[in-house]
């Protein structure tokens, strides 16, 4: 069984950080991709930051890259998104993903977490 746990999401002033945490039972992929997302109304959800689990490749969206930092501890399994500078166009919520291959497109990634919430503050 595959499940995913998000936490670290909370509120935070303009310019602050967080770090967003998941936690993976198992990876379901050999050479898959992990990431997290944003929904999108009427969308699917739209990758922020990706990370190959066996590379360790990253790749950000535009609106991020720079401020966002996505990483793995394969001794924990755990899955981490680094927040920093953030505005507050960076509230949402935000889940993470496992897929069979990495792309910013949320349709390609079978499993998902819950979510964690971002809120940030002018």
């Amino acid at each position: 069984q595959v499940h995913l746990v998000e936490s670290g999401g909370g509120s935070v002033q303009a310019g602050g950080s967080l770090r967003l945490a998941c936690q993976v039972s198992t990876f379901p992929f050999e050479g898959g991709c992990a990431g997290w997302f944003r929904p999108v109304p009427g969308k699917e959800r739209e990758g922020v930051a990706i990370i190959n689990t066996r590379t360790l490749e990253t790749d950000y969206s535009s609106s991020v890259k720079g401020r966002f930092t996505i990483s793995r501890d394969n001794a924990k399994n755990v899955i981490y998104l680094q927040m920093n500078n953030l505005q507050p166009d960076d509230t949402d919520m935000y889940f993470c993903a496992l897929g069979p291959y990495c792309g910013f497109n949320g349709g390609n990634y079978p499993y998902w977490g819950q979510g964690t919430q971002v809120t940030v503050s002018s």
